[in-house]
């Protein structure tokens, strides 16, 4: 049976609990601005006007999402490979949600907003560490931001060491990409040496 209404998938599943509605807001609270103050790590969803999706990894020293104020994040951009998914997305449609983490935290914090690029000297200079300057900021103006409960950190035992897989049974991107692109252009060391570089 296809779930193709909401009433089908209400009937299937009910109504959501009224602590799950209520904990949705419209600022960044003291227990959000901490989460994110500790964060790593932030998964970036974006749509494009052609209906294109991305989530994109973003990652930097705990903290490196500034916080202006209760309703505004700056997100620095960091070096990659210029297919620039999100910030085309971005332009397009200035909509973003954001996902962070916390390594050892099975909860996790969502925020949703609008989102624009920016260049302003000030929004720079928050973001500037000692090792790059920004060429831009994605300006983030929250409208919702909630916390989310472990069940799926807690079911795949995603900060367990004892989940960790051995990496040789993955072949290295290098192989991976090579055969998929039919393109080399790159030894593994040559690619570690220069992601070190472009940290």
């Amino acid at each position: 049976m296809h779930i193709d209404s909401l009433e089908k998938l209400r009937t299937l599943y009910g109504p959501a609990k009224e602590r799950a509605l209520k904990k949705q807001q419209s600022e960044l609270d003291v227990h959000c601005r901490r989460y994110i103050e500790l964060s790593p790590f932030v998964v970036l969803a974006s749509s494009g006007l052609d209906k294109k999706l991305d989530a994109s990894p973003r990652g930097g020293a705990p903290g490196f999402v500034k916080i202006v104020d209760s309703h505004t994040l700056l997100l620095p951009d960091s070096p990659g490979n210029n297919r620039l998914d999100t910030l085309e997305n971005i332009i397009e449609t200035g909509r973003i949600g954001m996902l962070f983490l916390i390594p050892g935290v099975d909860e996790t914090l969502r925020v949703n907003g609008a989102a624009e690029l920016r260049m302003d000297t000030h929004y720079l200079d928050i973001c500037q560490t000692e090792v790059r300057r920004p060429k831009l900021v994605i300006k983030i103006t929250v409208q919702e931001a909630y916390l989310h409960c472990a069940k799926a950190f807690m079911r795949s035992g995603l900060w367990n060491p004892d989940a960790r897989i051995d990496r040789k049974r993955l072949p290295t991107m290098n192989q991976m990409v090579g055969e998929q692109t039919g393109l080399q252009s790159e030894t593994e060391e040559e690619t570690l040496k220069r992601y070190l570089t472009e940290l």
